[in-house]
This record gives C-alpha cells, sequence and structure tokens, in this order.
C-alpha cells in the first residue's frame, strides 16, 4: 500500500503519527484525568438520556401536533437492543468529544516541540471570551430548534403522513439521528457570524466578497432547507429567516472587525455614545413605549390570536403573571429590557454609520492593484516593482507631493527612489535582451532539439506498447477507441445546445409530479390501491408506518425524480437523432422518435394497468394472507410498500416495453440476426445493471434479471414471426452493423483459415 503513495504523502503520515504517539506519551500521566472525564460524560449521557431526554425530545415532537395527531404518534424499536445501543453510542461519542480538549491541553509540551502549538502566548481573556460567544450561539441554534423549528416540523409531518393513510411509527433510532444532526446542523449554522468575521479579519476570505455575494448566500441558505426540512412555506420561512438575520449580523461584525484592523483609529464607542446620547436616550425611550403600549393597546390579544390562527399552544401572558409580580414592576422590568435592546441596536447603527466605506482592494493578489497612496514609507519600499510599472513620472510625483503635504517627506523620498530603481532594472532587461538574444536562441535551440528528441523517443514507445495491447483486441484498435470517443463527442455536441430544454423538461415534469402526489395524489393512489385488495385481508390488517419522520416526502422526491428521468428520453432521442442518423447508427426521420415514444409509452401504460389491475392486488393480497396465516401483525414501511407497488405495476410496463424496443430497434437498423447473435452481451448488460440499481442481493438481481431476460426471449421470438427468420427485415441493416457485421466476417475468416 506505501508504494502507492508518493514520498510527500508518506512522510506526513508519518509525522502525522509521530505527533499522535508524542501526544500520548507527554500525556501518559494525565491519561487517567483525560480518561475519568471521558468516563464521568459517557456515564452522564447514559443516564441523562434514559432519565429525562427521552421525555424532553418526545415533548418536542408533540408540543404543536393536534390531538388526533398526537394520539396516533408511536415512538417505536425495532430490534431488543436499540435503546441500550442507541444510549451507549451517544454516551460514547460525547464522552470523546469531552476528552480531547484535556488531552490536547497535557499534550501541549509535544506539541509544543513540533511547532504545533502557539508561539505568542493568546490572552486566555480572549480564548474564554470566543469560547463563551461560540457556546452561546450554539446553544441558541440548538434552542431555536429545539423551541420553535421541530414542533411545527414535526407537526407537518405527521399530520401530513395520517391525512395519506400513513401512521407515524417513528423508530427511536432514525427518530433521535434526525432530531440530533438537525439540531446540530441549527448550532453550526449559529457560528456563522464567528466564522465570517474570523475569515474576514484574517483575510483568508475578503469582507468585501461576503458582502457582494449575499445574493448566493440566500439561494444557497433556501435551497439547503428545500433539501433538508418539510417543503411547506412556513417551515422554510423558518428555517431561511433566521440564517438570513444571521448572515446580516455576520456581515455587521466583519465590517467592524476589518475596520478595526484597518483603521483602528475610526471606531471609538464611548466617543459615538458622547455625540449621539440624546439619540440613545431617545431610543430608549421608545424602546419602553413599546412595551407599554404592546400591552395597554391590545398587543398581547392581537398577538394570542395571530399564535392561534397558526396552530401554536404559546400564548403571551397577562402583565406580570408569568414573572409573578406586580404589573407595575413588570413593565419596569420588561421597558427597561427593552429600551436596553433599543439602545445598545442604535449604537451598534451609528458605530456601524461612522465607518468610512471599505473600498474593494481590487484584483486580489494583482501586485499592480496596490494603491500607494495608502502606504507608508517602509510599504512604498516594500511594495513590488510592477506596482510602479503602470505609473508614468507626472503620477509619481503627484503622489510624492501629496505626501509632502501631509508633513510626510519620507514617503515623498521612497516614491521617488522606488520608482528610479524600477526605471533602472527595466532599462537593464532592455539592453541585455539585445545582447543575450543570440546565445539564448542557439541555447533555447539546442534545448529544444533535445526536447523534441525526447518526447519523440517516448510518444514511439508508447505507440508502440499501445499498439501491441491494443492489436490483442483487434486490428484497427487505436482507430476505434479514437472512432467512439469521437463519436460520442459529436452526439453530446449535438444535444449541448438543447440542454436547457432537457434540464426544464426534467425539472417540469419532477416538479408535476411531486406537487401532485404532495397535494393527495400519494393517499388517493393508496387507498384506489387498497380498494383493489379483498376486504376479509385488507380489513385492519395491512398497516403501513413511516418510520423515518420524512420518509414519506423523501419517497415523493425519488419517484419524482424517476418520472423527471423518464421524460427527458424521448427529448433526448429527439434531438440526438440527427447524428446518430450521421453516423450510422439509425435510419430514418427525425419525427420517428414520436412513433417510439408512442409506442413505448403505449407499451408501459399498458404493462402498468396490468400489473395495477391483477399482478399487484393478487400479489399483495398472498403476502398479506400468508402473514396472517402465520399469526403476525402487519406493519409495512411506505418506502418498501410503495417501491412495491411501482416495480409490480409500471415493472410490468417496462418488461412489456422490451419487446417493444426491439421491433423499434430492428425498424431503425439492427437486425434481427444481430440481436439474436448478442444475446451474451444483452445478458451481461442486463446482470450489470441489476447489480448495479439493485440492493446489494444476489436473489433481487436474479429477480430482476430472469423476467427481463424472458422478455428478451419473447421479443427474439416476435421478431422470428415478423422478419420471416431474418430474412425480411422491417428495415436495411444501418451502416455501423453492415461495418460490424464485415469486420466479424473478417475475423471468422482468418479464424477458419488458421
Amino acid at each position: 500500500m506505501s508504494s502507492a503513495l508518493d514520498e510527500d504523502t508518506q512522510q506526513t503520515l508519518a509525522e502525522g503519527s509521530d505527533a499522535v504517539r508524542a501526544m500520548l506519551r507527554s500525556a501518559q500521566k494525565d491519561l487517567q484525568k483525560a480518561f475519568m472525564v471521558f468516563l464521568f460524560v459517557f456515564l452522564g449521557t447514559f443516564y441523562a438520556l434514559r432519565l429525562w431526554v427521552w421525555d424532553y425530545l418526545k415533548g418536542v415532537t408533540r408540543a404543536q401536533m393536534p390531538p388526533d395527531v398526537e394520539a396516533q404518534l408511536e415512538i417505536i424499536v425495532l430490534t431488543p437492543f436499540d435503546v441500550i445501543l442507541l444510549q451507549a453510542k451517544i454516551g460514547l461519542i460525547v464522552g470523546v468529544i469531552a476528552a480531547i480538549p484535556p488531552l490536547i491541553y497535557f499534550s501541549r509540551e509535544a506539541l509544543r516541540e513540533r511547532d504545533m502549538w502557539p508561539e505568542a502566548p493568546i490572552p486566555r481573556w480572549k480564548i474564554a471570551t470566543i469560547g463563551l460567544l461560540a457556546a452561546l450561539l450554539f446553544s441558541g441554534g440548538v434552542f431555536y430548534s429545539q423551541g420553535f423549528f421541530f414542533p411545527f416540523m414535526f407537526a407537518f409531518l405527521a399530520g401530513f403522513g395520517l391525512e395519506a393513510g400513513f401512521a407515524p411509527s417513528y423508530s427511536i433510532v432514525m427518530w433521535t439521528e434526525f432530531i440530533v444532526f438537525l439540531s446540530l446542523s441549527f448550532g453550526l449554522a449559529a457560528q456563522m457570524p464567528l466564522v465570517v468575521t474570523g475569515l474576514s479579519y484574517a483575510g483568508i476570505v475578503q469582507y468585501e466578497t461576503f458582502r457582494d455575494k449575499w445574493k448566493y448566500a440566500v439561494v444557497l441558505i433556501f435551497a439547503f432547507g428545500a433539501m433538508f426540512s418539510p417543503p411547506d412555506p412556513f417551515t422554510q420561512i423558518m428555517w431561511a429567516v433566521p440564517l438570513i438575520a444571521l448572515y446580516g449580523v455576520s456581515l455587521y461584525l466583519a465590517k467592524i472587525a476589518v475596520t478595526a484592523r484597518r483603521r483602528s483609529e475610526k471606531i471609538d464607542v464611548p466617543a459615538t455614545v458622547r455625540a449621539k446620547w440624546n439619540v440613545l436616550a431617545g431610543l430608549f425611550v421608545v424602546g419602553v413605549a413599546a412595551v407599554y403600549g404592546f400591552y395597554d393597546y391590545g398587543g398581547r390579544q392581537a398577538a394570542n390570536e395571530l399564535l392561534a390562527w397558526m396552530g401554536s399552544d404559546y400564548r403571551v401572558y397577562p402583565l406580570g403573571e408569568g414573572l409573578g409580580v406586580a404589573e407595575p414592576t413588570a413593565i419596569a422590568l420588561y421597558g427597561l429590557l427593552a429600551g436596553t435592546v433599543f439602545a445598545v441596536l442604535g449604537i451598534m447603527y451609528l458605530v456601524y454609520a461612522g465607518l468610512d466605506p471599505v473600498e474593494d482592494s481590487g484584483l486580489y493578489g494583482d501586485p499592480t492593484a496596490i494603491d500607494l497612496g495608502e502606504l507608508d514609507a517602509a510599504g512604498v519600499r516594500a511594495a513590488p516593482a510592477e506596482a510602479f510599472e503602470e505609473l508614468s513620472e507626472d503620477e509619481v510625483m503627484q503622489l510624492a507631493s501629496t505626501a509632502l503635504d501631509a508633513e510626510d517627506p519620507e514617503k515623498a523620498q521612497a516614491l521617488l527612489d522606488r520608482f528610479d530603481e524600477v526605471e533602472a532594472q527595466r532599462a537593464e532587461s532592455g539592453d541585455g535582451d539585445d545582447t543575450e538574444g543570440t546565445s539564448g536562441a542557439a541555447g533555447g535551440a539546442s534545448a529544444g532539439e533535445a526536447a523534441e528528441d525526447i518526447a519523440g523517443e517516448l510518444e514511439e514507445r508508447s505507440s508502440r506498447a499501445g499498439s501491441t495491447f491494443l492489436e490483442e483486441l483487434t486490428e484497427d484498435g487505436e482507430d476505434d477507441i479514437g472512432g467512439y470517443y469521437t463519436d460520442l463527442k459529436f452526439i453530446f455536441d449535438s444535444i449541448r445546445s438543447r440542454s436547457f430544454i432537457i434540464v426544464g423538461t426534467f425539472l417540469g415534469v419532477m416538479a408535476a409530479t411531486f406537487t401532485w402526489l404532495y397535494l393527495g395524489g400519494l393517499g388517493n393512489v393508496f387507498d384506489n390501491f387498497l380498494g383493489r385488495l379483498p376486504s376479509e385481508v385488507v380489513a385492519e390488517n395491512v398497516n403501513v408506518i413511516t418510520l423515518h419522520p420524512v420518509e414519506a416526502l423523501i419517497f415523493i422526491v425519488k419517484f419524482s425524480v424517476l418520472i423527471g428521468v423518464l421524460a427527458i428520453f424521448p427529448v433526448i432521442a429527439y434531438y440526438a437523432w440527427p447524428a446518430l442518423r450521421e453516423l450510422g447508427f439509425v435510419r430514418g426521420r427525425q419525427n420517428v422518435v414520436f412513433l417510439w415514444t408512442g409506442a413505448l409509452v403505449g407499451g408501459l401504460i399498458g404493462g402498468f394497468l396490468l400489473g395495477y389491475y391483477f399482478f399487484a392486488p393478487w400479489l399483495i393480497s398472498y403476502l398479506v394472507g400468508d402473514a396472517l396465516d402465520a399469526g403476525m401483525i402487519i406493519s409495512y414501511r411506505i418506502n418498501d410498500f410503495f417501491w412495491l407497488i411501482v416495480f409490480t405495476t409500471a415493472g410490468i410496463g417496462i418488461l412489456a416495453d422490451v419487446p417493444v424496443l426491439m421491433v423499434l430497434l430492428n425498424y431503425a437498423g439492427i437486425p434481427y440476426q444481430a440481436m439474436r447473435n448478442r444475446w451474451r452481451e444483452v445478458v451481461l448488460a442486463m446482470l450489470t445493471f441489476a447489480a448495479v440499481f439493485t440492493p446489494a442481493d444476489i436473489v433481487t438481481m436474479f429477480l430482476v434479471t430472469i423476467p427481463l431476460m424472458a422478455a428478451y426471449g419473447v421479443g427474439l421470438f416476435a421478431l422470428f414471426f415478423v422478419t420471416l427468420g431474418g430474412r425480411r427485415n422491417l428495415s436495411p441493416p444501418a451502416e455501423i452493423v453492415d461495418t460490424t457485421s464485415t469486420a466479424l466476417e473478417v475475423v471468422e475468416t482468418k479464424t477458419e483459415g488458421s
């Protein structure tokens, strides 16, 4: 394995392993302390989950559910060890995370020896401030997710499933992982102000980039929410609005930090407070008045009506009831809090408004974009030569005059000296070009000839080796591979100009399918299908459940994507047909695609109806009856149940399309003899397809492949009669088939001769 890695990678891995061993040796005497931290946190997490956390998470899940939905909700276990293993897994993860900081602290000497510890001591108050801020932001994100986002989301998901006839019986493992991962995502997303400010202050990502690309950030926030939260608008708003507000706060803090680094003298919070004390006092009074008006002029009643309209159980308590104090005391406390918040926001705005705009730095990394007027004398002397090459003598004199006016003669002299130095270097390089041209040309010619000789030798060796290998496959191997690449490139280029139409068709069909299923189509299909099963089998016996909170939505998305992919096949074939015809793969006009589409859709619909009305009800009735005879309680997962319906309905339609497709291919120029002689390759392709696109189960692979092979045999049988045993194909062989047949005949003749 090590031979597959280069020396740098091996050295890096060796250094990393040495550092880990050194850390453990250095912390060996303190490992007991780190282990005690791990053990304490592990046991605490384990018993906290058992005593409090499960009940707390159930309360979060049921907080906003209507009573009828809450009565149907169940948290179930699938194996006897689900709960204890989940508690142990979470305890291990939390314990390891808690043990890492003390382990690193006890290993600081070994890290310092390897230059992996900061040389300059960092003040503890800075570390404490950053750590406290990160903890507060993370806690705020988790609190928001569990206090506001999850209750509304679970109420929507459980209600959506029940309306479609699916019982919300969540697996405790899937349910817990869903809550934990989404809570972590909210907590990490809340770190946005720290991340953006840190990147901007360090110059890793310029503040101007975050400021100018805010539209992309908003789109990404909504896109992430669309993928990882329910699709209803209210949940999307609950996800996106806090993150967008955090992004705005991040931009504010980043500008403060960047300005503090570039022009520290511009930021003076006490001076701003002294200069604008009257404005801040007015804002404080406005905050107090807002609280008084909210409680005295019907604001509380309006807020409670809005919460009731939204279906929330939260209410605004009367004045003083929440704190258990008298009304005057409560309004004084609330007014003081609101006035302080208004005043702090006012200070933030006034400081922000008093800053000079942070100017763009031009093309970052481009020396010619350096503004020499902003540099001091030392900066001018250290500036690269490219910063002076674009300047004329008059411009440099003007910069020097400006420096003299600013009482900085040292900078003025540095500008003139640096400009003269760059001009002298430019003159020397210009003279040297003429004197060194001849020798350089001669040396370049000899070096070029040597390089050409080496390249020619390598090319010859590569060509001989490639030809030797390819000749084992075919006499024209190199030409064939290059030809296939050229043909595929030509086909893809022909449809690339129509990519907008193809993508639009895919998105349109997918969105229409998703909308239909989301607005009740899934429940209608379920009820209609159950109505076709025998009543003595179905009555209160078939129960379809959702083990994962978003399982129903995931199935809708997958099925919509599948329908969208199927819908673009005719579009791709229509626009690729001229290129395929020019290359000799098919014959006929472009409008033949409509015939193909109609025939294949007809076969698909016919097979679908056959499966939906006869085969699928019979199969599921048999499976349900067999389970009931064994005394089993039946609960099918929505994912497995509906994919079984899809495979036993649309799957039969696909099987019906195989003979239809073979007839169409014969009409397009693929002869019956080629399909019959190449049956082994077709079977191999079917096995490969089943191995890739079905679960990793050999039984499932053969269950998919055997019906396809049978359908291929039916297609050959039908073509035998249609083409009179191959003597009268529906169309002359395509050009590529003629070429392939000729090559095969040549190979067979050579084999017989030898």
